[in-house]
């Protein structure tokens, strides 16, 4: 099986560097790895890492992941890894023997052990501390099936994405929110989304290179119903998620974690309401506000 580690970067070449780094630890090395990047201040450092293969696509998540799968449709499987996640050593070989054992599953996504997408973040050094503290689990083959993947660490059948012609929606632009969710249920649709127990990970949660307050908060609400009217999102999901995010931001914005705007979100929050109440579901214009 040709497995081939595709992760989008930008803003933040210290971390992927030591990202990079840690994935020399793999038991079952990947045939390929795939680093996507906007400009070159993006990878200072990162050059002279061994086995990198460096490709460029304008910015954008979803732009980025499908030059990476451009560049990796010969492969069987394509993990995407965020700049910011760090797997365990057992990752890949999990990944391979589970994609062996379950031809029906066409994404995979791991176990995510601790999660600073939603708090201050780890630094490197905290994220490895954190694998090896992880006890595992007594089998690490077990599976269960997910609503979703999840788009710091999900993995793609390719035979499905070549016979599907299954793209990331480049609708959703720059941090793309929700395009993950995307991605995945339309892949799901042609078999299983399946989450590995003993595919285990730290995603850092990086605070380096995300979006504004104000567009980040557009895009929790336009992008899901965006999303539930293109099919890909229950509208039973969609409408609690956008109104959730539109309560925690305003009742947050008052005393706001350090590391998160919540009264730009909130900002946001209301713009694409006010969109969405007229008619005008467009995640793009995020990139006009």
């Amino acid at each position: 099986m040709h497995i081939t580690i595709g992760i989008a970067t930008r803003g933040r070449p210290a971390i992927l560097a030591g990202v990079l780094r840690d994935l020399a630890r793999q038991a079952r090395p990947a045939d390929r790895i795939l680093v996507c990047h906007v400009s070159a201040d993006d990878i200072t450092g990162c050059e002279a890492i061994p086995g990198v293969d460096f490709i460029t696509a304008p910015a954008g998540l979803p732009r980025q992941r499908n030059r990476i799968l451009d560049e990796a449709r010969g492969s069987d499987v394509v993990l995407f890894l965020d700049d910011d996640f760090l797997c365990n050593a057992q990752f890949l070989a999990v990944l391979e023997s589970c994609f062996e054992k379950h031809p029906e599953m066409v994404v995979a996504t791991g176990t995510v052990i601790a999660d600073g997408a939603n708090a201050p973040g780890y630094d490197l050094a905290e994220g490895a501390a954190l694998l090896a503290a992880d006890p595992g689990v007594a089998d690490v083959f077990a599976v269960t099936e997910a609503f979703n993947g999840y788009g710091c660490n999900m993995a793609f059948r390719m035979a499905a994405v070549r016979a599907h012609d299954i793209r990331v929606d480049e609708r959703l632009p720059l941090y793309a929110w929700y395009e993950d969710i995307d991605v995945t249920r339309r892949l799901g649709a042609h078999g299983k989304i399946l989450r590995l127990a003993g595919a285990r990970g730290v995603h850092l949660g990086a605070k380096a290179g995300r979006v504004p307050g104000l567009r980040l908060g557009y895009s929790q609400v336009v992008n899901p119903i965006y999303l539930a009217i293109k099919g890909s999102f229950p509208w039973s999901h969609a409408i609690p998620s956008a109104a959730r995010h539109c309560a925690k931001n305003l009742l947050r914005s008052a005393f706001p974690e350090p590391w998160a705007d919540r009264w730009g979100r909130f900002r946001g929050n209301v713009i694409g309401l006010w969109d969405v109440l007229r008619g005008r579901v467009t995640p793009e214009r995020i990139l006009d506000l």
